[in-house]
């Protein structure tokens, strides 16, 4: 069986589709089913308006007073749909967007749920798996260098480590990890570490764990594969640990120099950093909520602080909204990559379970209500669920985060579609416009 792609290049608008929250969590098989199954059970009986509302507050910061006029009246319905969410319950959210007339950013609700203080425009926070695209962008420079190729087997850079219950790394490739082809079980699906590291006492008790990424590994394995390498699709976090530890055997260094040295750097990313095995998110930065108890759906935990280890290079990096634009900016517009790589990362494989998106090498294609195909990534952790997309010409960006994990009864991808659908913000998802595996409402990562 060949599983289909599309090559996509400048101007493209294939069929893509909504943004959602493309988390950790994925999975399928059984243990995969029983984690969805908890973690929708979990958005579903979530309590709204549970947090104190504070009206969004812009700050507008383009070159000139016209621009911020029409800066601030470009974002109006973005505004609105935050204080959506927060009226229905998400304590607080933090935005920012940069187009034509400049950089516009905004909050709305509460950083922190116990002193009434405002959610800040300028927070860090764990932004999940929007890791994954700078891990794909480091892979690619290697490739582009010499280092490695996208076809090379997992074995060839890790011999005798994806072994064992069918498992065989002498058959899945680099580029096979980077699209979720390669079949590996998503070990955030696996039951056990589910109810051990992600949910209710669990969590509390192991939050501040040093968990290897070798373990994350070895859970996964415990599984046999999902499907064949390279016949379908299923988002699987264990993909880019696996991805990381070649980064790391071809390049000789951490994945965390590469990360820093590659991108961070040359960027000037200021807020964004690899937490190494902290719990702490650095400043400015507001505090992270999650329901973590389904049976108790109006207990909300602070859970700002959790070892980093836990989510390594599939969704440890610490960011900012104007650091996660500045990165999508310079990615598309090829400052990061050169031609043939940023081309490789954008062929996409199909996603079954979402027929209006599509998956390339750690970034993701969708298309708004309105017709505007955007390039980019979701992501979250315990606490944080997160959204950062681009034209695809880099001349528009959005990037924001909410600091609750659950679901409300706005849209999932409401804010978005007021960015770049003004005209009818917080319209419905389209019809058949599920999560994708590993994007479920309220879940980690």
């Amino acid at each position: 069986m060949t599983l289909r792609t599309t090559a996509t290049t400048a101007g493209s608008t294939g069929s893509a589709g909504r943004a959602g929250r493309t988390g950790r969590t994925g999975g399928a098989g059984r243990a995969g089913a029983a984690a969805r199954a908890a973690l929708v059970a979990l958005a579903a009986t979530a309590m709204a308006a549970t947090a104190l509302t504070v009206p969004a507050h812009a700050a507008p910061a383009p070159a000139d007073t016209a621009d911020a006029t029409a800066a601030a009246a470009g974002h109006r319905a973005t505004r609105r749909a935050m204080d959506a969410e927060v009226r229905h319950g998400i304590p607080g959210i933090t935005a920012q967007a940069r187009d034509a007339h400049g950089v516009w950013k905004a909050a709305s609700g509460v950083g922190d749920r116990v002193a009434g203080t405002p959610r800040g425009t300028g927070d860090r926070f764990r932004v999940g798996s929007i890791t994954k695209t700078f891990v794909a962008t480091v892979l690619l420079q290697m490739e582009a260098e010499g280092s490695l190729g996208l076809d090379d087997t997992v074995e060839h850079h890790l011999p005798g480590l994806v072994r064992g219950n069918g498992n065989d790394g002498r058959r899945i490739t680099v580029r096979q990890l980077l699209n979720h082809t390669s079949g590996l079980f998503d070990y955030l699906a696996d039951e056990e570490y589910l109810t051990t590291y992600m949910l209710g006492d669990g969590y509390l008790r192991h939050r501040y764990d040093t968990l290897p990424p070798r373990k994350h590994v070895r859970v996964a394995l415990s599984h046999a594969p999902l499907f064949d390498p390279g016949t379908r699709f299923s988002y699987s976090n264990t993909n880019y640990v696996l991805a990381a530890l070649i980064i790391e055997k071809a390049g000789g260094r951490t994945y965390e120099a590469q990360v820093r040295d590659r991108i961070i750097e040359p960027l000037g990313l200021k807020a964004t950093t690899n937490p190494g095995n902290s719990i702490h998110i650095p400043g400015p930065s507001s505090r992270a909520y999650s329901k973590l108890f389904a049976q108790d759906p109006d207990r909300i935990d602070d859970v700002t602080e959790m070892n980093g280890s836990q989510g390594w290079a599939d969704g440890d990096i610490i960011s900012s909204a104007g650091d996660l634009n500045r990165f999508y900016r310079a990615l598309m517009r090829g400052e990061l990559l050169a031609p043939r790589q940023l081309a490789a990362m954008k062929t996409t494989v199909e996603i079954p379970e979402r027929p209006d998106m599509a998956y390339g090498l750690g970034l993701t294609r969708m298309r708004t209500s309105c017709g505007t195909t955007l390039w980019g990534h979701g992501g979250g952790m315990v606490g944080s669920t997160s959204l950062a997309v681009t034209t695809e010409d880099g001349a528009h960006q959005l990037a924001y985060n909410r600091n609750g994990d659950w679901s409300t009864p706005t849209a999932p991808d409401a804010i978005m579609e007021a960015e770049y659908c003004p005209a009818a913000p917080g319209s419905a998802p389209a019809p058949g416009s599920a999560p994708v595996p590993g994007s479920a409402p309220a879940v980690p990562r």
